[in-house]
């Protein structure tokens, strides 16, 4: 909090009946001729600082926070491990992870139906109503 807002703080919350005191040794008119030349701008005056900060060059905050490839390293540890696990393993791990929403998944093949046919052909037919009716 600065100064200045703490002494409006002051001058707020002090009694009513209360006149205010001078501000320096010299009265109201030297605080007056004192802040003027406090405000005079300069160059150690022109930044806000905050206390116990220090000032870092953008390319370090760059370099800190940029992704880093771990690619290389993760492969070399992949191919050195000597155990291979069984293609059936493998699939079944596979397929539980390519996805989980609906989008994701293949879809499903589904078996067609043969037409409803039937067994007996159309010479089939007129043999039964020759044996059965005994026309035609």
């Amino acid at each position: 909090m600065s100064a200045s807002l703490l002494r409006r703080g002051l001058e707020l919350l002090e009694a009513p009946g209360r006149g205010k005191a001078p501000r320096g040794p010299g009265g109201p008119r030297a605080a007056g001729a004192a802040k003027r030349r406090k405000a005079a701008p300069g160059p150690a005056r022109s930044r806000a600082t905050v206390k116990g900060r220090t000032v870092k060059s953008a390319i370090e905050e760059y370099c800190k926070k940029k992704a880093v490839d771990h690619l290389k390293t993760n492969l070399l540890y992949m191919t050195k491990g000597r155990y291979i696990a069984d293609k059936a393993v493998t699939q079944e791990v596979l397929a539980q992870n390519c996805g989980r929403k609906s989008k994701d998944r293949p879809p499903e093949k589904k078996e067609k139906k043969k037409s409803e046919g039937t067994v007996f052909t159309e010479e089939d037919f007129r043999k039964f109503e020759r044996e059965y009716f005994g026309t035609a």
